[in-house]
């Protein structure tokens, strides 16, 4: 807990210098209780700047290839949940669901994967295996800024601003629980599609890349 809290301060501190960090909404995030942070995802910052703008400890979900050794040690005790993307890993939604039911807060990224150009991609549908067990709600979460101070294939740093926008909490119980087969999958599919447009409204209709219909179309 205190090697959370330590690395939140210095990349609160670095994140409010370097980019002009400003957080909003983020009173939407419940003080307590088990909640999904689902965000667009667009570049490496996203999870630092995700984590130093929430008040509460987060737990992400993210690729098992990212890190290795002595850096993914560490990333697991400060609640880092590796996925495998080739397929549904039940083994790592099981413990994001375990974590949300013991009450923790939980990061996913709808579209399940960092997007090439910056723009809103599809979302997959994964999240609504979460939403289903859990019956959680899922704070839409922009973030707006980072693909341009770190795009995937910079190799330095850019000092561009960055902003991150919690929004209202979603609730899908009225969604789940009557589907089966085909109709569940289509429901997982309809739950990240309206967080995914919830999170373009939280950027003005944000640009999606083909494909991906937005709130502001």
């Amino acid at each position: 807990m205190l090697l959370y809290w330590s690395a939140w301060l210095v990349v609160r501190m670095l994140a409010r210098l370097l980019f002009r960090l400003k957080v909003e909404g983020g009173g939407n995030i419940p003080k307590k209780g088990g909640v999904i942070i689902a965000a667009n995802h667009a570049s490496y910052l996203d999870i630092p700047i995700l984590g130093c703008g929430a008040s509460r400890r987060l737990s992400f979900m993210g690729r098992i290839d990212l890190f290795h050794g002595v850096i993914g040690a560490v990333m697991r005790y400060l609640g880092w949940i590796p996925i495998r993307r080739e397929r549904v890993d039940r083994r790592g939604f099981d413990e994001a669901i375990r974590r949300v039911k013991a009450g923790e807060a939980v990061v996913i990224y709808p579209e399940g994967g960092r997007s090439d150009d910056g723009k809103l991609q599809p979302g997959k549908p994964g999240i609504g295996i979460i939403v289903e067990a859990t019956g959680c709600p899922v704070i839409p979460t922009l973030l707006e800024g980072t693909y341009d101070a770190l795009p995937p294939d910079a190799k330095w740093i850019r000092f561009r601003p960055i902003r991150v926008v919690y929004g209202p909490p979603m609730d899908f119980s009225s969604l789940l629980g009557r589907e089966n087969g085909e109709e569940k999958k289509a429901v997982y599919q309809q739950i990240s599609q309206e967080i995914m447009d919830r999170i373009s409204a939280l950027g003005g209709g944000m640009p999606s890349s083909a494909g991906c219909r937005s709130a502001s179309i």
